[in-house]
């Protein structure tokens, strides 16, 4: 035993047992068949046996103890380790583990362990919970179950627990995440295809593989050339929210990408609208806005002609439309002069009951 441990490597002439020296297959056979030749002559004595022992001992000879039929010492090592995963895995099957989900005892032949922090839990509580995760789309989420532990599932230990059609939607998934993180991807924008097309850098342009449409990445519309982005109207109340949040470099972008007089109308529409709904009122019946600047409550729509009260926006008639101040029952009686500015003062009608 003794020899064994301490002085077989010495025996053998190996200086490591990790570093192998190999032995081509052809000069084996060419050692064999000039051992046979060799044989054969000196069994005949003739003095060519010297000379073609001597061509023997001149080669590299390889150990007939060696294994021979390996062809590179890298294979060899993984064989080396195959074989240790094997055996390792041999091992955990026949142990029992408690899983700390369900607090069972199990052997390892029904348990999984993860291969970054070799917790152990049983396939049944990892199955509920990974059907659960992809049900909910959570793919990213397939993590371990102990507490501040990041060490995630592998796609060949999710297939081996759920089911065919929820790995395929796990696998689905996982793509599509993958997809979104890289920023020369982007997506066909027909509804009918939506595959993912790869982008030029520095480009706008970009063709499906599939139906060959030539889309603009900025706007995902028809690919428009130099000419800017067209805004859509509820692109556009976006657009200027953001022009104005932007820094300077963003500002020259938008400017470049949309065009700097669309931003600036949008920009000028936006302040027109603010004033008005300042200082004006619509017609109550075709919405036009209208701007009172003196005169009494009863005004003229310039759109439609039609009569309405400043105070209260109702329709006034059109054969008596002063009816609504004098009439008694009517909300505006007396209130015809109603805050209006006299000569720097403002008339308060009085309103009588």
């Amino acid at each position: 035993m003794q020899f064994l441990k301490e002085e077989t490597l010495t025996y053998l002439n190996i200086v490591s047992p990790f570093e192998l020296k190999m032995g081509s297959q052809k000069k084996v056979q060419r050692r064999t068949t000039a051992q046979a030749s060799s044989n054969t002559e000196l069994a005949l004595g003739g003095a060519a046996a010297a000379a073609a022992a001597s061509d023997v001992d001149q080669e590299d000879s390889v150990d007939e103890r060696a294994v021979q039929d390996v062809e590179s010492l890298s294979s060899l090592i993984q064989e080396i380790l195959d074989f240790n995963q094997d055996r390792q895995m041999k091992c955990f099957n026949s142990k029992l583990f408690l899983c700390s989900i369900c607090f069972c005892e199990k052997l390892g032949s029904d348990c999984m362990y993860f291969l970054e922090c070799r917790h152990v839990y049983c396939k049944a509580c990892l199955k509920d919970y990974f059907e659960i995760q992809i049900k909910d789309g959570q793919v990213k989420c397939l993590n371990c179950p102990e507490p501040q532990c990041s060490s995630v599932a592998t796609p060949g230990q999710v297939k081996e627990l759920v089911e065919a059609d929820l790995f395929a939607r796990y696998d689905r998934l996982l793509l599509q995440s993958t997809l979104d993180l890289m920023a020369d991807v982007v997506y066909c924008p027909r509804p009918c295809c939506q595959l993912p097309v790869m982008q030029e850098p520095g480009g706008t342009m970009a063709i499906c593989s599939s139906c060959n449409f030539a889309f603009c990445t900025l706007c995902r519309l028809t690919y428009h050339g130099v000419s800017p982005c067209k805004v859509t109207a509820e692109k556009l109340i976006d657009l200027r929210n953001e022009y104005l949040q932007a820094d300077e470099a963003t500002k020259r972008f938008l400017e470049q990408r949309y065009g700097k007089r669309v931003i600036q109308k949008a920009l000028e529409e936006m302040e027109s609208k603010d004033w008005l709904e300042k200082n004006s009122k619509s017609c109550p019946c075709c919405g036009t806005p209208i701007q009172k600047l003196d005169g009494c409550n009863k005004m003229t729509c310039t759109g439609c002609m039609q009569y309405f009260c400043w105070v209260c926006m109702g329709s006034l008639s059109r054969a008596n439309p002063y009816k609504h101040f004098t009439d008694p029952d009517s909300p505006c009686f007396n209130r015809l002069f109603h805050a209006v500015d006299v000569n720097g003062d403002i008339w308060e009608d009085e309103i009588e009951d």
